[in-house]
């Protein structure tokens, strides 16, 4: 995954919305307004830096009319430091996209497409994996559910990448950290999604002190564009992502097959990364027909 542009980053603004749904079961049945579809969830992450969230919903299926994006991620916030504690920051095309959530965010939701805030490190030191105390843990977990409430979203998601720990004298990864953040985040979010980009120190340290929070998580994908390999987090298949393809680095062929190995070995989730602007409808087609048994149709 590359690097979204770090950009000037702006707090958490005051902006009320009302929550959107609830969370989507852990199995492999998926339901949008327009139709129901079976198989495997689809997974869409998005670069706000260049691109609108409103393209995870210009595709449908041909046969039934279902969405064939059930997930669509806003790609990215960042944890952020400021010499004593870590802060949930976006960058102004985040921020952007959070102030229109009428535009950018409401649409998706009406059609049945759950919209997840991911959340990855911004090269300063902080990251999931490194909260000194549970306490830190838990005041970064609040951020994350008032953000996710401010705005009507449907869950987080984890990534530890570009953390850079040690950074600004930060500590480096404990065995805590994480599972402290990811409870906090649980309880206060109870319905809601959250979700794992197993990469990183954080997705290595799951279970502390006898508490596991692999399950806790209700999905978790590969972070391999272009690749098959079972992530961890939750123990059920219908919950794990072993495929991921990028639309601007996997090749149709490849996507094709590891949508067919998706649906063979019994996975529930099928990640896909930088959707774009462009008609991807061809490349959309050549995994939604053996995901779903049908191409995909491009309504602009």
């Amino acid at each position: 995954m590359s690097a979204p542009l770090m950009r000037r980053r702006t707090l958490l603004s005051a902006l009320a919305v009302t929550a959107a749904g609830v969370a989507l079961p852990a199995t492999a049945h998926a339901e949008g307004r327009s139709g129901a579809k079976t198989g495997p969830i689809s997974v869409v992450y998005i670069e706000v830096n260049n691109e609108s969230m409103t393209n995870a919903a210009k595709y449908t299926l041909a046969r039934g009319g279902a969405q064939v994006f059930d997930i669509a991620v806003i790609f990215a916030a960042n944890i952020n430091y400021d010499g004593t504690n870590a802060y949930l920051y976006f960058n102004e095309n985040v921020q952007r996209v959070l102030d229109n959530v009428a535009t950018e965010i409401r649409p998706l939701q009406e059609k049945g497409i759950k919209v997840l805030l991911s959340v990855l490190g911004n090269h300063q030191g902080a990251g999931f994996a490194n909260f000194p105390t549970r306490q830190a843990a838990d005041a970064f977990a609040q951020q994350l559910a008032d953000a996710v409430t401010t705005y009507g979203l449907d869950g987080i998601d984890f990534d530890d990448e570009y953390a850079e720990y040690g950074n600004n004298g930060t500590g480096q990864p404990n065995a805590y950290s994480f599972v402290y953040l990811v409870s906090a985040l649980r309880r206060k979010l109870p319905d809601k999604l959250i979700t794992l980009y197993d990469i990183g120190p954080a997705a290595d340290r799951l279970s502390y002190n006898g508490v596991s929070v692999a399950n806790t998580f209700d999905y978790a994908w590969n972070p391999y564009y272009g690749t098959w390999a079972v992530p961890n987090g939750p123990t059920s298949r219908s919950r794990l992502s072993p495929a991921a393809v990028s639309y601007t680095a996997t090749s149709s062929s490849t996507a094709a097959s590891l949508a067919r190995r998706t649906v063979a070995e019994g996975y529930g989730v099928f990640l896909t990364y930088n959707l774009t602007s462009a008609n991807t409808a061809s490349y959309i087609s050549a995994f939604t027909n053996k995901l779903y048994g049908s191409s995909a149709v491009y309504n602009p």
